[in-house]
């Protein structure tokens, strides 16, 4: 039986981003060297090295030469029958002397179940070296990292041999379990770099699991969005590009039994509509935005740059004097811009358009949103082009929308959700952009 691998963590000190795209690990005697790094600090060129990392790293990608993903925040594990599902392989692992886990991904390749129960193994010795724990807090943070395992590497088909490169970056890594998930990463022969431009993690022994190097002074700005995503073939997400110079359908087709509403009507659906407050780690209200009622077990759908970098938010709803705090960021997807929150309240969700009629140039719409804080503005327009930015089809609109009306909705006179509300162009008047209605129904499946 294959052995196992062993890892020998930053033979060599990185101390640039470059660095660490551009190292690789070797594998001698059953060892193999893997780096795992925290870069402090915010310093001005910053953006420019992440963005340039994402391009090599997502081609390097897509020539099938390694793995690479940059995570801004890990998903949540909230489903009842995935929490069921990873006890089960948790309970799997006990029983069998914890001798291989048997996850997801690692289900066909019995080699890498091996690995990861060693690797969890040792995390959760590690856990457990910070402070007392229960067999429940064990069972329960094993359970984490099973589903984070699964939820970056799903998808991805690789070798999981010592040849194959794997890197990982993540941003603002604080949290004590999330810092050890990465820790387990490096454990199964990826590389980690840990962007920490905001604060570091604070919890003194798990430090010296990783290197570190300050580049520069903390600042509370976003990292860039990373874009190269769109590209990479393990993260790619097919969505319907309109063709160059295609035609627009001159008729719009009606569907029978569907009644068109007037604006007075569909004012009265902003109760569906939220506003959302976003706050940093000290509680304060860094940004603010809206959200549309998409599923009636809490889920809010909003744009990932409403809710990136929220320790927590804060959800108003119409005629409900209640203030609705969570930090349940389900799932998100930085390309397409959108993002899942959850709330502990029944919902009224508006129905999203299902594509029967064809949207045209010249259509009436309205948007639905809290602009400049202005909670549930109501303002009319008409669909004024379709456009494709970074790959993603957009609806070119001209009812008018300010900052804090991001992730509010755009209506169509029969009050469906042709679009979210996603940018507005400051150099001119009235030209909004909204991701459109394809990419809302691909993304909210199994929430609505």
């Amino acid at each position: 039986m294959k052995e196992l691998l062993r890892y020998r963590h930053n033979a060599v000190h990185i101390n640039s981003i470059e660095s660490f795209s551009n190292i690789r690990g070797g594998v001698r005697q059953g060892c193999r060297d893997v780096y795992f790094v925290r870069m402090i600090g915010y310093p001005d060129s910053l953006a420019c090295e992440i963005r340039k990392m994402d391009a090599v790293l997502t081609t390097q990608m897509r020539e099938g030469k390694l793995y690479y993903k940059r995570i801004g925040a890990l998903a949540r594990l909230v489903e009842p029958d995935q929490a069921e599902s990873y006890s089960k392989y948790y309970a799997q692992w006990v029983e069998s002397g914890q001798d291989g886990i048997r996850t997801q991904v690692s289900a066909q390749d019995p080699w890498l179940a091996r690995q990861l129960g060693a690797a969890c193994g040792a995390v959760l010795l590690q856990y457990g070296q910070s402070r007392p724990v229960t067999d429940s807090m064990k069972k329960n943070f094993a359970i984490k990292l099973l589903y984070w395992f699964d939820s970056v590497f799903s998808g991805w088909k690789g070798q999981w041999d010592g040849a194959q490169s794997r890197k990982i970056a993540a941003e603002n890594v604080t949290k004590e379990q999330e810092y050890l998930f990465y820790y387990l990463l490096t454990l199964l022969g990826c590389d980690v770099l840990l962007l920490q431009s905001r604060e570091d993690v604070a919890a003194d022994m798990v430090k010296s699991l990783s290197d570190s190097v300050v580049i520069g002074p903390f600042r509370q700005e976003a990292l860039p969005v990373y874009e190269a995503a769109k590209t990479a073939r393990a993260d790619r997400v097919k969505v319907p590009v309109p063709k160059k110079n295609s035609p627009v359908p001159a008729v719009r087709r009606h569907s029978p039994g569907r009644t068109e509403k007037s604006f007075e009507e569909l004012a009265r659906l902003a109760s569906s509509i939220v506003q959302i407050a976003v706050h940093d780690k000290d509680g304060e209200v860094a940004a603010a935005g809206s959200g549309i009622m998409v599923g009636k077990a809490g889920y809010i759908l909003t744009n990932y740059h409403v809710a990136v970098g929220g320790y927590a938010y804060s959800v108003r709803i119409e005629d409900d004097s209640a203030v609705y705090r969570t930090d349940e960021l389900i799932k998100y997807h930085s390309v397409l811009d959108l993002a899942i929150l959850r709330i502990d309240r029944e919902l009224e969700p508006l129905a999203v358009y299902s594509g029967a009629d064809g949207l045209v140039r010249g259509q009436a719409v309205c948007a639905i949103g809290s602009p400049l804080g202005m909670f549930n503005s109501v303002s009319n327009g008409i669909i004024s082009g379709f456009r494709t930015v970074n790959g993603v089809p957009m609806i070119q609109f001209t009812a008018p929308i300010s900052h804090g009306s991001s992730g509010g909705a755009l209506l169509n006179m029969y009050g469906e959700v042709i679009g979210i509300s996603t940018a507005g162009m400051d150099e001119g008047q009235n030209i909004n952009l909204a991701v459109g209605y394809e990419s809302i129904r691909m993304f909210v499946r199994g929430f609505v």
